[in-house]
């Protein structure tokens, strides 16, 4: 290809046609244009005369210029003119090109970039005539040579993996490079390695290197670490430039079992700063919701991090059969107990009735010996849904006649009837020590403190099945940890008592290393090696290059200690992993990982992706040759007076099918003039007013999300539509409100839903709010969070609201009480749900005098209209309709859905009726027909 500044020519030397223009013109020139014919009967005067003298007329200039013009285009379009044309030294040349790709995750983010930078380059070689193999250093395959344009039609399948090119990758590699020259085009993720060095000698000896690097930074996010109870993140930079800010989010599954942005957390790096840090308190009901973090807008798996076990702080009930002695700590049941689980876990003390409506992770039974009919019931029905229930023995235990003649359903084992004692001053016998654990039990490959003895213990009975449920023994034999499943979940006996009385178990840090695997507690250390051996875990979620995660159930097991210390490739994809007892995640990025640019020698050339895309020239040269031409051709008819009749109506049609159609036009997008202030046309203003005030129009302020945006609008619709076929109100369509521009006064309902990210009013939005607010109307604030964090600013939307409604003209508030004339506008209510079904809805508190009058069941309150009303259950999203009418979100699933939807529509209408009519429903009047329909 030869360059001429930003055009490059295919097949330059049929430029040389244009030398010939000028000869072109002088021939054109000199033939005079079609003679006019016109009919003249004294012209039969003039036949047999001839003139002597005859003056050639010439083609007028500007048809000569149009057809020069029309000449030069198809000679030019010939030339193969390219616009921006690949200038990479790698696709100069004539010899094969080898194309080096890192494809590792740290090109994912940018990958698009770089097969677009790829494709131009194939397609500058393809017209060089060029062969090019590709090679991926993550997973290396031989070379070979084929021609560009068939490797270019390979790229849809050419993707990055989520692991680096290790020290193994590139010496393999380096073996299946072939013998004979060629140049090589190396596109880097920009990361430094040392095993580069070796590599980028072996491609120098064949032949010349051009690599081609990112400019934009790369972005990484490490494991999260449990400090102190809270979370905290390091997110890295590749280069320190300038300040900047990213967003950190956590994702998992809503209440309603969807997936969901859970929290967004604003991160900034400061300016020269490698690193950044953030601490996050969450609730443990939301940390154990989250299943993976990531930072916003980073399509790279080393941007995103998997939490397991370590993460999440189990719910442990504790409870105890006697209680603690006055003044002695030490001897408390569950004293050793709670410092163990405390810096790992949430403890919930209660009576047992109290706290199984909680549903704890696991419930510790010390020394508790006999549960009423109806605990153990419970308790029963608790564990087969999948609960833990761990017990110690004690005297109380050993004293009772629990699990001695037949197995007690609560017990794993038989129990003999009272107790061992060994060591002791009035036994024969030493304390007896912990025998190595099996392969078979959970706690195989801890090691066995030599100072760890028992000095008693509550014995099993004999039984077929005791050597099955046996997990943990003395070295004599008899069993000290007993389990057994029931359902999906499982009981567990400590034969010792949970404090030091009857063994120094509780003293040692065994203790803790065995309540961890029996994930009583979460572990927030790595495993050791050691800790690994003997274990197999099955891959859950795995992780792709771009951060998407792919099941991980069809990839075969990985050996505990290979999860552990071996590096992430092909056969240890980053993911989620489950063992027996525990989850545990390989994540891309970790506290080790090296995160520094790659700084190649002063010899190597060195460009960036960013560069204006190849842009062929030669079909729109061609196009404009022949418009030129159907120019002419209509000029010369027009000069020799042949353009009349059917010539004419064919000359117009085929203009005609040259303009874009009306459909088409409206297709079209835009395009808007800076320079142009956003101020909206006064037609349009008048057509939205009255458009507002001719029917009832429910509205939706407008927060930036088109999504989010999309989904209120539906949701009006599909409340507008409800209230037209079952009230008498017949709404029209719904309308977005800009509060910067729009009036707000034509609204009697404006549906606010909040996001983290939607800009703040202005003063002057603010001040059109208040009079909206103080002359009768209502705003509905949603969060659309559920409430999961509890009503404030635990949740990103939360804090928003608290942000937005501060400098609203808002009464007091309070929660929506039972007498409250929302219950009753239109249907009688006393649940609110929406997508979500959250209890708690926040309206104006009554006035301090509205009591309740005897005989009457509600309060004689005022006809004021409460001017907001507060929630997070994302109501738009269950009233949302699409033009089919079918739902666009799904709540629940079955019946149970679709009564919930049902609800939501009605609270809907009672919100619509109370903002048209206040309160008239506490009128007196109505009292004897909603104690009829109250059955009262």
């Amino acid at each position: 290809m030869t360059l001429f500044g930003l055009l490059g020519f295919t097949t330059p030397w049929l430029l040389l046609g244009l030398l010939a223009l000028p000869i072109l013109w002088v021939i054109l020139r000199a033939v005079p244009p079609a003679p006019i014919r016109r009919l003249f009967p004294g012209v039969v005067l003039l036949l047999g005369l001839k003139d002597q003298e005859q003056v050639t007329d010439r083609t007028p200039w500007w048809l000569l210029l149009l057809r020069m013009l029309a000449v030069a285009a198809v000679i030019i379009g010939m030339a193969g003119p390219v616009l921006n044309p690949d200038r990479g030294e790698g696709a100069e040349g004539d010899g094969p090109l080898l194309v080096v790709m890192d494809a590792s995750w740290a090109s994912a983010a940018d990958w698009r970039a770089r097969m677009v930078a790829l494709d131009g380059l194939l397609a500058e070689a393809g017209r060089d005539g060029r062969p090019v193999a590709l090679m991926r250093l993550t997973n290396p395959e031989p070379v070979q040579f084929l021609a560009a344009d068939v490797v270019r039609s390979r790229l849809t399948g050419v993707s990055p993996e989520p692991w680096e090119p290790g020290n193994d990758s590139l010496s393999r590699a380096t073996e299946m490079l072939p013998d004979g020259p060629f140049d090589s085009y190396w596109m880097s993720d920009a990361l430094i390695r040392d095993s580069r060095a070796g590599f980028l000698a072996s491609l120098e000896g064949r032949g010349t290197v051009t690599v081609f690097e990112a400019p934009r930074t790369l972005y990484a996010l490490e494991p999260a670490r449990v400090e102190d109870g809270n979370l905290h993140f390091t997110l890295r930079r590749l280069r320190a430039e300038g300040a900047a800010e990213v967003t950190l989010a956590g994702r998992g599954r809503d209440p309603a079992g969807n997936q969901a942005v859970l929290l967004r957390q604003p991160v900034s790096f400061e300016a020269g700063a490698l690193t950044a840090e953030v601490e996050l308190s969450l609730p443990a009901e939301l940390r154990a919701r989250v299943d993976r973090f990531e930072i916003e807008g980073i399509r790279s798996a080393g941007a995103v991090t998997l939490p397991d076990d370590s993460l999440r702080r189990r719910e442990v009930a504790l409870i105890a059969g006697r209680e603690d002695r006055e003044g002695l700590e030490l001897l408390s049941p569950l004293h050793y107990l709670e410092k163990a689980l405390q810096p790992t876990a949430d403890l919930l003390d209660g009576a047992l009735t109290d706290l199984l409506p909680a549903n704890p992770d696991v419930i510790v039974l010390a020394d508790v010996a006999t549960l009423s009919a109806a605990e153990e019931e419970a308790v029963l029905e608790w564990v087969e849904k999948g609960g833990m229930l761990l017990r110690f023995a004690g005297p109380r235990l050993a004293a009772s006649d629990v699990s001695r003649d037949a197995e007690d359903p609560l017990m794993p084992v038989r129990l003999r009837a009272g107790g061992r004692t060994v060591g002791g001053a009035m036994s024969w016998g030493e304390p007896k020590a912990l025998a190595p654990f099996t392969e078979d039990s959970p706690f195989f490959g801890l090691p066995v403190p030599e100072d760890v003895t028992i000095n008693s213990q509550v014995m099993a009975q004999p039984d077929p099945t005791l050597a099955d449920r046996v997990v943990a023994q003395l070295t004599d034999g008899t069993p000290l940890v007993t389990r057994k499943e029931i359902g999906q979940g499982q009981v567990v006996l400590f034969h010792v008592t949970a404090n030091a009385e009857w063994s120094t178990l509780p003293l040692s840090g065994l203790f803790v290393q065995m309540l961890e695997r029996l994930a009583v507690s979460s572990a927030t250390a790595q495993p050791e090696v050691e800790d690994m051996e003997g274990t197999v875990w099955q891959p859950v979620m795995v992780l792709d290059a771009f951060g998407n995660a792919r099941d991980g159930e069809t990839l075969p097991g990985v050996e505990g200690p290979a999860l552990v210390e071996a590096a992430l490739g092909p056969e240890l994809r980053p993911g989620l992993y489950q063992g027996e007892d525990r989850s545990l995640a390989r994540n891309v990025v970790t506290a080790d990982t090296a995160l520094k640019p790659m700084v190649w020698p002063d010899r190597i050339a060195v460009e960036g992706l960013s560069q204006p895309r190849e842009r062929p020239l030669a079909g729109l040269l061609l196009g404009l040759a022949i418009a030129l031409l159907v120019v002419d051709v209509v000029a010369s008819l027009a000069l020799s007076g042949r353009l009349r009749g059917a010539v004419s109506a064919s000359v117009l049609l085929a203009a005609l099918a040259l303009v874009p159609r009306e459909g088409m036009a409206q297709n079209a997008v835009p395009v808007e003039d800076p320079a142009q202030p956003e101020t909206a046309e006064p037609d349009t203003d008048i057509e939205r007013a009255i458009r507002a005030t001719s029917e009832v129009v429910l509205a939706h302020v407008l927060t930036g999300d088109d999504r989010i945006d999309e989904v209120a609008h539906a949701g009006l619709q599909g409340l507008s539509d409800t209230l037209y076929f079952r009230t008498s109100v017949e709404p029209a369509e719904p309308m977005g409100v800009d509060l910067e521009r729009d009036e707000l006064a034509f609204y009697p309902l404006l549906y606010w839903p909040i996001t983290p990210d939607q800009p703040t009013p202005s003063a002057a939005a603010y001040a059109k709010l208040n009079t909206y607010l103080r002359s009768g109307g209502m705003i509905l604030f949603d969060t659309r969070d559920a409430d999961v964090a509890g009503f404030g600013s635990g949740t990103p939307e939360g804090r928003k609201l608290q942000q937005l409604a501060r400098p609203l003209d808002i009464p007091p508030l309070e929660p929506l009480p039972a007498d409250h004339v929302l219950t009753r506008t239109f249907y009688l209510l006393q649940d609110f749900p929406g997508r979500w079904t959250g209890r708690d809805v926040w309206v104006e508190a009554a006035p301090p005098d509205a009591e309740l009058i005897e005989g009457m069941p509600f309060r004689d309150l005022n006809d004021n209209v409460t001017p907001v009303v507060i929630g997070g259950n994302d109501w738009a999203a269950a009233w949302a309709m699409d033009a089919s009418g079918n739902p666009m979100v799904r709540l629940g699933s079955g019946f149970t859905g679709e009564r919930q939807r049902e609800i939501a529509y009605r609270f809907g209408v009672n919100l619509v009726m109370h903002v048209l009519t206040g309160n008239y429903k506490s009128d007196q009047v109505h009292v004897p027909a909603l104690l009829d329909r109250l059955g009262q």
